[in-house]
């Protein structure tokens, strides 16, 4: 999965808390730091992720994650989890967003069971 931040400093380091929190919850993790989101996009295409994350969103953040998941379509991505911690938000399809605080495990079990079925409660080896 790849992870970015597109804003300030605080927003950063929920960037590299939620990647590290996943990583250790056994996730293949690839921390794109401070992007754009047409580079985000395209760190996605280029590393085959199979999950993109906005750790910390504004106000706009229906706007952005449609905004990311637009430009994921128009590079022929469809398939990709779109998804965001720290904000409330009636959110586009295909997205999903964590309240600030969720535990990185809890964000990892929900995005395993999207990626393959697997209950959110169960454990990882």
């Amino acid at each position: 999965m790849v992870v970015g931040a597109s804003g300030d400093d605080g927003e950063d380091r929920s960037t590299a808390a939620l990647a590290r929190g996943l990583r250790d919850a056994g996730m293949e993790v690839v921390h794109a730091g401070r992007s754009s989101l047409e580079q985000l996009a395209d760190t996605v295409v280029q590393e085959d992720a199979d999950a993109v994350c906005l750790p910390a969103l504004p106000a706009d953040a229906a706007e952005v994650l449609d905004r990311l998941a637009t430009l994921l379509a128009e590079r022929g991505v469809d398939d990709v989890v779109v998804f965001a911690c720290g904000a409330d938000a009636e959110l586009p399809g295909g997205t999903r967003l964590s309240p600030s605080g969720t535990a990185p495990a809890e964000v990892a079990g929900w995005l395993r069971g999207q990626l393959i079925g697997e209950p959110p409660w169960s454990p990882r080896p």
